[in-house]
């Protein structure tokens, strides 16, 4: 910790042994940012509070009944309860292993399939994105404006396609001051795009940006890509998740060839479609199972499925999908299950993106130590990051005397970096810790470099 890059960072280290025992510590109950860490909390509370089997549903309901000549006259409604698992994703360290990973469109498709499979034909009336599971509050106040164009803070909704997020491809153009070469996926129709780019001399630095009139599909592109650069690809959030993933449905129809005669249109109000909810759905897909969506949160990181999971709790357990029953949740299941000391945290969000998070090193080693003899804890440990395997820890602690037997959450934000976890021992027995470091001007690199020779001396 007195290493000349990081000696003026704040440092907190625990180390408990299997006992829940006390082996080590520095400032382990002074409170710290734990960026990404703060995952471990809602994935241990879904755990221990929702059943492993827990899938969210996807429902599809008519404003007027299927004809005998397949016509809707009316609106097909698609109302979201959370499931983040509309994209292409690996759910699994193993990515050859048969139903792992799905491509972007799979789950869309079989949603699809299932209204076709109803005997629908056309809808002479729009396609419906009802979000309004979860509060109408997309973004999180704490998070950045900057930061809200980006796949890491995309917009927290019910309905959820592609993460949330446009996949912007970029190359140079074919001459020096040429367009930048760009294209958006998936292409659902809805967004206004403006290209002000231009291809830079070889050898010069890469300037582009991508920008949004806020709240808008506007979107815009300035900036220069060098000649000689490679093509790239950025994760730009959507304005409207509800209206994107109905664009994306009625996409799925058509390829069916069921056609719908009105807009497309989202709601995030409740009342709206309150009533044909009381119906029986003409089409449903549930979600992946808890422990596919614990994996991305754990192994990747990944914001949205832990902000989509924290409401989704919420939901599901007070019936509020919103941020303040999630973490009341949270609260109350620190401080009566896990028995933490009510000031040893404060909760902002579910991902770890805001700085308004606090723990102390005790208060997460002690959630850790709670989770490994849990009965309900099989997918909180599978979606831990293991050591030289695929996930946030994949080159880290290698051709050290701890490769492969560090299991932990990384945690990174500005000028904060942390890792908690346990240290699997040779006697079978693992211990437990955490390390963070905040208010540090190190480089990343550094950072980590740092981080992990801690560790490895609470190995030895």
């Amino acid at each position: 910790m007195d290493e000349p890059a990081v000696r003026n960072g704040a440092w907190g280290v625990v180390l408990l042994d299997e006992d829940g025992s006390e082996r080590y510590g520095h400032n382990a109950d002074q409170l710290f940012v734990p960026a990404s860490n703060t995952k471990l909390i809602v994935t241990a509370v879904a755990s221990a509070l929702l059943p492993p089997e827990y899938r969210a549903r996807t429902s599809i309901y008519a404003s007027a009944p299927v004809g005998e000549d397949g016509v809707v006259d009316g609106d097909l409604i698609v109302y979201g309860r959370g499931d983040p698992t509309f994209s292409h994703r690996c759910y699994g360290t193993d990515t050859t292993a048969v139903g792992v990973c799905d491509s972007l469109w799979q789950r869309m498709d079989a949603l699809a399939s299932a209204v076709a499979a109803s005997g629908v034909r056309h809808i002479r009336g729009g396609i419906i994105g009802d979000g309004s599971y979860f509060e109408p509050t997309l973004h999180h106040p704490s998070w950045g404006v900057y930061n809200l164009n980006w796949w890491y803070a995309a917009p927290v909704s019910a309905l959820v396609f592609n993460d949330n997020s446009l996949d912007l491809t970029y190359a140079p153009g074919a001459q020096e001051f040429a367009p930048v070469t760009i294209s958006i996926a998936p292409d659902l129709g809805l967004f206004l795009f403006e290209n002000r780019t231009h291809t830079l001399p070889a050898g010069t630095r890469r300037t582009i940006d991508f920008f949004r009139h806020p709240g808008t599909a506007a979107i815009w592109a300035e900036g220069g890509v060098p000649a000689d650069d490679r093509e790239r690809k950025e994760y730009f959030a959507v304005h409207d998740p509800n209206l994107v993933f109905a664009a994306a449905l009625r996409q799925a129809l058509a390829r069916r060839g069921i056609s719908a005669g009105g807009p497309t249109k989202a709601t995030t109000d409740p009342t709206t479609y309150a009533a044909y909810r009381e119906t029986d759905p003409i089409a449903e897909m549930v979600s992946r199972p808890l422990a596919d969506m614990i994996f991305p949160i754990l192994n990747s990181s990944q914001n949205l499925f832990a902000e989509s999971l924290l409401k989704q709790l919420a939901a599901a357990i007070s019936g509020e999908g919103s941020w303040e029953a999630g973490l009341e949740l949270e609260k109350q299941f620190l401080v009566d299950s896990v028995g933490v000391d009510s000031t040893a945290f404060a909760l902002a969000d579910g991902s770890g993106l805001s700085s308004w998070n606090l723990f102390t090193p005790r208060t997460l080693a002690t959630v850790l130590h709670f989770m490994r003899d849990h009965p309900n804890n099989a997918g909180f440990l599978a979606g831990l990051p293991r050591s030289g395997e695929l996930g946030s820890l994949r080159r880290r602690f290698v051709d050290t005397p701890l490769e492969g037997r560090v299991v932990a959450k990384t945690g990174s934000i500005a000028n904060v970096n942390t890792l908690s976890g346990y240290i699997e021992r040779p006697d079978g027995r693992p211990w437990v810790f955490s390390v963070m470091l905040n208010n540090h001007t190190a480089s990343g690199r550094e950072a980590l470099a740092a981080i992990d020779s801690i560790v490895v001396e609470l190995g030895r």
